[in-house]
């Protein structure tokens, strides 16, 4: 979710009054299942709500008084189209994300009650929000499951210390929970080319999750291996065979544009051999993308 953070007068901000003022004067609400450039198609969900319903739709349209003082930058929807008794267009709303009111004021505001809303709508037939809501459930389960995932890869004696890390995230104590978790991986692991592998196995994990991609926490832990010595890196995964997690960690880590920006692309003997010959076997779609494209010091064909 992103937003633009607005400005105005005290006097223009959102408040339940003044959405209830606007649907006191209403004749007919049609709530359109799309975004305001979509309230116009025919084929769009809609439902139109008039007489003492429209009532029971100011309710659940109360909001926190105030607003948030941002604008989220998406369109919004399902979008509400206010009509006035001589059916002009008097007001024209949208919901975002299904937890907020856009148009009521100079900013946007957080629904009292969204899924009372919710569950109103797809009484009368617009179930999209409900469904939208079910996904948003869906991925948030699935995101908790990968940090506990990515906690309980945490090296012997760092769990505590790793769930203080995701606890902290949007918190000014961030940096200190990660400084906290660096000290005790140094305390626990004095030497380099052993904290350099237990890292790297730990990163790797972030590989083979099935959304992709790098959380903030897996950043962190790639900020803590770009503080090692450059070299040491380039040795610690051969100076005995390693895992599989730990190639996974190496490749990702020699992929990133922190290290590509600062280090290059290629990598020494034997570990440049020892990289493509694991990607080949089992890497990733990342992976392979990457050595397609000259990452590790190769162009393959795989």
């Amino acid at each position: 979710m992103i937003f633009e953070e607005t400005a105005g007068r005290a006097e223009d901000a959102p408040t339940t009054a003044r959405v209830r003022e606007v649907l006191d004067r209403a004749e007919r609400v049609v709530i359109v299942e799309g975004a305001p450039d979509e309230a116009d198609s025919a084929d769009r969900p809609r439902t139109v709500v008039t007489g003492t319903d429209i009532a029971e739709l100011a309710r659940l349209l109360a909001i926190v008084d105030g607003g948030t003082g941002d604008r989220c930058r998406c369109l919004g929807w399902p979008t509400i189209l206010v009509h006035g008794t001589d059916g002009e267009l008097i007001a024209r709303w949208t919901l975002h994300h299904q937890t907020g009111l856009r148009g009521a004021g100079n900013c946007d505001a957080d629904l009292l009650d969204g899924p009372a809303l919710t569950d109103w709508l797809a009484g009368r037939g617009l179930t999209g929000s409900r469904k939208a809501q079910a996904a948003l459930a869906a991925q948030r389960a699935e995101a908790d499951q990968r940090q506990l995932r990515w906690i309980e890869a945490a090296p012997a004696g760092l769990t505590d210390a790793a769930a203080a890390v995701t606890r902290s995230i949007g918190s000014p104590h961030l940096r200190e929970a990660e400084d906290q978790l660096a000290a005790l991986l140094r305390q626990r692991h004095p030497d380099a080319i052993e904290r350099i592998r237990v890292l790297l196995a730990w990163s790797g994990t972030a590989a083979r999750e099935p959304n992709g991609g790098l959380m903030w926490y897996d950043m962190a832990l790639q900020r803590q291996l770009l503080t090692e010595d450059p070299d040491s890196i380039r040795t610690a995964p051969t100076t005995r065979p390693p895992t599989p997690a730990q190639l996974d960690g190496a490749a990702q880590l020699f992929s990133s544009l922190d290290w590509t920006d600062a280090h290059g692309k290629d990598l020494p003997e034997p570990l440049r051999s020892l990289l493509i010959a694991h990607i080949e076997a089992d890497g990733t779609d990342v992976m392979r993308f990457c050595l397609r494209h000259g990452y590790y010091g190769a162009e393959r064909s795989v």
